[in-house]
């Protein structure tokens, strides 16, 4: 009796203390904030993952490391650390090319990497540590067996951390410039716009972060549904390792226009894929926003000489979008392309052409009836040049800025900044900040005001005083529209317009934290 009388005192207390500590009140259903009282604060600790670069004699690649300054260094006062590490490997003996670009060889298929052997890093030293925010720290590497990257920020560092991996191949089937922006772990993933195609090699970079196996799944769709023969279950991705799979391995169906769902059922990684064509050279492409109703893709280059969309509706229901190219000087619809229709788990590509006629754009995708709120996902391949010296690039759906974006690895010319404000009547305010050089330089910040429905490409501002390479942080204003960004690196290759384009979403450097609360109600009937 006595003790049964002590068992449920003591719980009581437990959950008194419990509630007093961390109940927290239910939200209003008003929209994304924070429960009255909440705030938002800054994240105490982020992870990234470059994947490796790629195995080509003639390539080099930069890695810049950059957090934005003035970021909180969190409850403990610690100044924190930013740091890459080299990760480990899965191949077997048979692997031809390990999943890294260049000349073709066996590849790695689900089988492989499921049975291949890990190969721990030759080098465990970091790679570009920061030792100060608000300037960008660099660091180069030309060797075809240069490793993926897994590392870590935490303190003042940890807020905004972005990483920027830069590579350069000058000659073979993947010459181009290549440009990433290191990733996110998650569990899932969906890439618009790979191809299983003969004259495509695309290696999905499956990296895990964690000190626990990762188990993944890779899921090919194309016009007609899942691809036929698709061969990407439970693939197994060891601790702090990374593993590259050719996506033409998964399926006996060669398709140009597919689309990848990458879901981890256990762990989290990250992940992105390496596009490699016999013609038009060779790129990143990052995973695209979680599927929405709408969709924005920013920053199409002026002289695209092809634009080509790939979209899909993930769920059960079949989508009808409304197509529009956001311009300087408003929305404007393709010709003969007033409505998308996307056909529930079924790709649907459209060659878009000279979509931009020399003025630069980005495409906006909405639901043609209001009724409809099916998501979509998607992504663009545009290609600059003509004949044999042409070029593509990658550009993803992406998130809109709401606090911050940052991009890193811009040089004195050859940057490109796209702003889009894609609702009419919302004009987004916007502040550019161009950090200090790696070498040397001071700030500059400069404000820009995009109409609503309208683009604006701009060169960014530069640091004064310029030595090396800086950094681009794009910030609304308060009560601004929604705005979406993109950075387009250029640097031609002996008349080759090589370049690249990174999307810019927010960078989740702060969460929203609600108000806790005293709620003993928890404790009656």
């Amino acid at each position: 009796m006595k003790r049964t009388m002590m068992s449920l005192i003591g719980v009581a207390v437990a959950l008194a203390a419990v509630t007093g500590v961390a109940a927290v009140a239910a939200p209003d259903g008003g929209g994304r904030d924070a429960p009255r009282g909440g705030s938002r604060l800054p994240v105490q600790r982020s992870a990234l993952l470059c994947p490796a670069p790629t195995s080509s004699q003639v390539a080099e690649t930069a890695y810049t490391a950059f957090a934005p300054k003035g970021a909180a260094a969190g409850a403990d006062g610690k100044k924190g650390t930013a740091e890459l590490r080299p990760a480990g490997t899965v191949r077997d003996a048979g692997d031809g090319d390990g999943g890294k670009g260049g000349k073709k060889g066996k590849g790695k298929g689900a089988a492989d990497a499921a049975a291949g052997q890990t190969v721990a890093p030759r080098d465990t030293k970091p790679v570009v540590p920061l030792q100060e925010a608000g300037k960008p720290v660099v660091t180069t590497t030309d060797k075809p067996d240069a490793p993926a990257l897994v590392g870590s920020a935490d303190g003042m560092f940890a807020p905004g951390w972005t990483v920027q991996q830069t590579t350069s191949v000058a000659a073979g089937a993947g010459r181009g410039l290549l440009g990433l922006s290191c990733t996110t772990p998650d569990t899932t993933f969906w890439f618009p716009g790979v191809s299983t195609a003969t004259d495509r090699q695309d290696y999905v970079h499956l990296t895990n972060p964690d000190a626990v196996p990762a188990v993944v799944d890779l899921e090919l769709h194309g016009k007609d549904g899942p691809l036929a023969g698709s061969a990407g279950e439970d693939i197994s991705v060891p601790p702090h390792t990374t593993v590259p799979v050719l996506l033409s391995t998964l399926t006996s169906s060669p398709t140009t226009n597919a689309a990848l769902h990458v879901v981890a059922r256990e762990g989290r990684v990250g992940a992105a894929v390496q596009a490699s064509d016999g013609k038009l050279g060779s790129d990143w492409l990052p995973p695209a926003a979680d599927p929405a109703p709408s969709v924005v893709l920013p920053g199409i280059p002026k002289d695209a000489t092809s634009v080509r969309l790939v979209a899909l509706a993930p769920g059960e229901s079949d989508a009808d979008l409304k197509v529009q190219l956001a311009t300087p000087t408003g929305l404007i619809t393709p010709a003969g392309l007033e409505t998308l229709h996307l056909k529930s788990g079924m790709t649907t590509a459209v060659d878009l052409k000279d979509l931009t006629k020399g003025e630069a754009g980005s495409l906006v995708l909405t639901p043609s009836d209001s009724d409809s709120r099916a998501p979509v996902t998607a992504a663009l391949r545009v290609t600059r040049g003509k004949g044999a010296k042409q070029e593509m690039a990658f550009i993803p759906a992406t998130r809109p800025v709401e606090k911050r974006a940052t991009a890193a690895d811009n040089r004195d010319r050859g940057s490109t900044l796209s702003l889009v404000a894609p609702e009419k009547g919302k004009d987004a305010k916007v502040k550019v900040t161009a950090s200090a050089g790696s070498g040397g330089g001071t700030p500059v910040t400069k404000t820009y005001t995009v109409k609503g429905g309208r683009s604006l490409d701009v060169e960014p501002p530069r640091p004064q005083g310029l030595k090396g390479t800086y950094a681009l942080t794009v910030e609304p204003e308060p009560g601004s529209g929604p705005v979406y960004a993109a950075r387009m690196l250029a640097r031609p290759q002996g008349g080759v317009p090589a370049f690249t384009v990174q999307p810019l979403p927010d960078d989740r450097g702060s969460v929203l934290v609600p108000a806790a609360g005293q709620d003993l109600s928890v404790l009656t009937n």
